[in-house]
């Protein structure tokens, strides 16, 4: 439940303003040089003018919302945080059968990044319960799929569906879901880590991590004639990738980007620089329910750009990561496997759409509208030295600092110049990052570049949030040293740097 304080800080902000500060002047056409050293406002109108470092910090609605949009953001926002259930006499009702997490704000703290499970080590393994944060992507790869031509049969190459399972691995079910592990889903899913270090040419040393799985007890395990205990899970061809819950804010900003900016940056020439991004076109659910041809648009939400707007971002984890059935995703995600089969068979009344239209509008509508948080400390001679360096290293050539807008059905975020430090494109991060999962047109060694706005919020919000897709980078330093691939250049001009100019480049970070 919402406390009282928390309101009266919400409505601060849809006013609130800082007129000692005079307005940043910033280039009408976005592709200009940007001067973005001294910006504040990263979401323009859009931007809570609450900086002062608080675990609230991702919390706020955009300013310049009206009164029915502000209902409808905080309806939105109560939705967001309830905790669903697999029993049909609660409001809540829809949880499951299987499923990852109870609540949206279960995979993002706050409405920010979530975090690794406590306690995870390298020498042993710890299994995945409720309220983490991460899950597993799964998908079958073959000769045959990885050749496919995009086409509306095959969702414009969307990831195959693991046989008697689905694209994602649910660890966690209803109780009445299996007999033999009651609360498990599909499978267990168990975690330990992989350290290694990164050694600066000075000497120093940095302890790397990254988090290693484990599938366990999958429902569909036999004993083959030689004894050995298989499942279709553990077969060659099936492809698996973490993926950690993600900031919340912005979004809308990001989505009201139009089209053919995303397209024009896609076709400028880096190649002298190693650096080549490119779009994601992906299944668009919208364009297909309203019989649009071609169903697919650019990608510009998720780890690979793999959802296209926010309602398909937001909707299709409603119903994936919780197992709420709605409107735009009507069908169970373990539809037609043996194990929803029988589960039909123990629950004969299950509800086929769960979600009424409006918690649906809510939860779309509050992930558009969140705002995303001013800078802090964005004149200190350190800070501006550090934005100077991270251009100096060409970080900006796949992090470009600013966009403007186009319009919005939300008009606080249209035509806005806004500065979230992304191409919207997917770039290939190495072997190291690689998941060696396709995903539309995105391969196993690419990921869209991340939003830098309000990283240096992120561990004041929750301080054991993980950066990377995985969580696995503990600080923005480490974030860095695994860059490699097209982002190999500009982390060894990183590296290269004396001890006090790396500090500067984090420090500029740290003020978004």
């Amino acid at each position: 439940m919402k406390k009282h304080w928390l309101y009266i800080l919400v409505l601060a902000s849809l006013v609130g303003c800082d007129s000692k500060k005079a307005a940043h002047v910033v280039p009408e056409h976005p592709l200009d040089p940007v001067d973005f050293e001294s910006v504040t406002d990263l979401g323009g109108s859009a931007t809570s003018k609450n900086a002062e470092p608080t675990s609230h910090g991702f919390r706020f609605p955009a300013p310049g919302l009206t009164s029915e949009e502000l209902e409808l953001h905080l309806k939105g926002d109560a939705d967001f945080e309830a905790n669903f259930s697999d029993d049909p006499h609660r409001p809540e009702f829809g949880l499951g059968p299987v499923f990852n997490n109870t609540s949206c704000m279960a995979c993002h703290n706050r409405d920010g990044r979530g975090s690794l499970p406590v306690g995870l080590r390298d020498d042993r393994w710890t299994r995945l319960h409720q309220n983490e944060a991460i899950f597993l992507r799964i998908s079958i790869e073959n000769e045959e799929i990885l050749s496919r031509l995009p086409s509306e049969e095959n969702k414009y190459n969307a990831p195959v569906a693991v046989p008697g399972f689905s694209t994602q691995l649910f660890h966690l079910g209803s109780y009445s879901l299996r007999e033999d592990i009651p609360g498990v889903g599909q499978a267990e899913v168990w975690m330990k880590l992989e350290k290694s270090f990164f050694t600066y040419p000075d000497g120093s040393k940095v302890e790397l991590i990254k988090p290693l799985f484990d599938i366990r007890n999958p429902y569909d395990q036999t004993l083959d004639p030689s004894g050995n205990w298989i499942s279709r899970l553990w077969e060659s061809d099936v492809r698996t990738s973490p993926r950690m819950g993600m900031p919340m804010f912005g979004l809308g900003l990001l989505e009201a980007i139009p089209e053919e900016e995303i397209l024009k940056q896609s076709q400028i020439d880096y190649s002298k620089e190693g650096v080549s991004g490119t779009v994601n076109y992906v299944f668009d659910v919208e364009k297909y329910q309203k019989g649009l041809s071609p169903a697919r648009s650019v990608g510009r939400f998720g780890l690979k750009a793999n959802t296209p707007s926010v309602l398909h971002q937001s909707l299709g984890a409603l119903n994936g990561d919780i197992g709420v059935t709605n409107t735009f995703f009507p069908d169970e995600s373990i539809k037609d496997t043996p194990l929803y089969s029988d589960y039909q068979s123990k629950n004969p009344n299950h509800k086929a759409i769960q979600a009424e239209d409006s918690v649906a509008e809510g939860l779309v509508f509050y992930s558009k509208t969140l705002a995303v948080p001013s800078r802090r400390n964005a004149d200190s001679p350190q800070v501006t030295r550090g934005a100077r360096l991270f251009q100096q290293a060409r970080c900006t050539t796949c992090h470009r600092p600013s966009f403007k807008t186009g319009p919005s059905d939300v008009k606080t975020l249209s035509h806005q110049v806004i500065f979230p430090f992304t191409d919207m494109l997917l770039h290939d991060m190495g072997e190291g990052l690689a998941d060696g999962r396709q995903d539309f047109l995105a391969n196993g060694r690419q990921w869209r570049t991340r939003p830098l706005w309000g990283i240096g919020l992120t561990q004041v919000v929750n301080p054991r949030a993980g950066f990377l897709h995985d969580g696995r980078a503990r600080t923005l330093e480490e974030a860095i040293l695994w860059h490699d691939g097209e982002g190999k250049f500009s982390r060894d001009k990183f590296a290269n740097l004396p001890k006090k100019d790396r500090e500067a480049l984090l420090q500029f970070l740290k003020s978004l």
